[in-house]
Order: structure tokens, then C-alpha cells, then sequence
């Protein structure tokens, strides 16, 4: 009995606090999932996606702005930060029907292994999904076949967006760094 009084007790007790809280702070306040298009039902999509990375020429779509600490240049490349706006196509080939960029930025973030953090936007611009862009962030580790990153969110179609991505290197050409990778993007929206 003594249990259920003070489990009731702490119960009511959070829920007072949480209502004064909000008047308190003038900035905490519920909000109707309806007026932000938050629908119960969800739909589950897989996408995929090809990212085309230039580096080299005169019109690259990934830049390296920031160089790595000397002590790491020929390893791990720790401390370098680069930012890219990739296209994104329908088929591994540079010429397939471009749907989107991937747009974000990477830092070399290790210093034991060549490992990126990335934070990147798909910006798709195809169909009912023009205008829409779904958001990930997370660490690659390149040797790795797979990576994957958590689905941290999105905008239009893809607001309150949750999943995962993983990607898998296609080509890379060690003179000029270009580099092709496929992107599997499995997200409920």
C-alpha cells in the first residue's frame, strides 16, 4: 500500500512540476502534433542513392578547408575538415539522372585510424520529394566496407524523420581522391 501511495505520489508530483515549469520558464510549452504535421502513421522507405565526390579540376564539389596537424599528414589525416556538395544520381554512373546533393561537411577525427565525423543533407529535388532533405551524422571509418549512420531527422516529407544510412565505397581513384559511394537510406517519414 505504501508503495502504490508513494509511486502515485511521484506521479503527480512530476506532472505538477512539469506544468509549473512551463509557466515558470516562458519558453517550455506542449504542442499539438497536428499543427506541426506529426502523423501517426508512418511510411518506411529505402532510397538509394549514388554520390559522385570530385576533387580534382576546376570546379571540385569537395574541398578540403582545413589541413591536418602535421604530425598526421601521411596517416591518419586527424584534424583536417573538408565540405562537399555532391550529386546525388540514380546509378552509379556520373551521367544517371541526378535527384538531389548530398551537401555537408567532414572532419578527420582520429588519430588511430583514417575515420571521418560527417554531418550531411540529402537535398533531394525530384518529384514529391523536391524540396525535402533527410539529415545524418556519424562516423566513418573508411577502411570499413559498410558505414552507418543514424537518420537524425529531415524537413518537408521527411520532418521528424528516423532511420539509419549505410554507405559503401564504389570506386575511388587514389591520384585524385574522386570517389563514388552508394548511400542505402532505410527511413520511417
Amino acid at each position: 500500500m505504501a508503495t502504490k501511495f508513494l509511486l502515485a505520489f511521484l506521479v503527480i508530483s512530476c506532472y505538477v512540476l512539469s506544468i509549473s515549469a512551463d509557466k515558470e520558464t516562458g519558453f517550455v510549452g506542449s504542442v499539438d502534433p497536428k499543427s506541426l504535421s506529426y502523423k501517426k502513421k508512418h511510411t518506411f522507405s529505402h532510397f538509394r542513392f549514388y554520390w559522385h565526390e570530385i576533387f580534382s579540376g576546376s570546379n571540385p564539389s569537395s574541398v578540403r578547408i582545413i589541413p591536418p596537424q602535421p604530425k598526421y599528414t601521411t596517416t591518419t589525416t586527424f584534424g583536417s575538415v573538408g565540405v562537399f556538395d555532391n550529386v546525388l544520381t540514380l546509378g552509379p554512373e556520373l551521367y544517371s539522372k541526378v535527384v538531389g546533393s548530398a551537401e555537408g561537411l567532414y572532419s578527420s577525427a582520429s588519430q588511430k585510424e583514417f575515420s571521418l565525423l560527417v554531418i550531411m543533407n540529402f537535398a533531394l529535388t525530384e518529384g514529391k520529394y523536391n524540396g525535402s532533405t533527410i539529415t545524418f551524422v556519424g562516423r566513418s571509418p573508411i577502411a570499413h566496407k559498410v558505414r552507418e549512420f543514424p537518420v537524425i531527422g529531415g524537413t518537408g516529407v521527411f520532418r521528424f524523420a528516423r532511420g539509419y544510412v549505410e554507405s559503401s565505397t564504389l570506386t575511388f581513384d587514389p591520384q585524385t581522391r574522386n570517389n563514388t559511394i552508394v548511400f542505402n537510406v532505410y527511413v520511417y517519414h
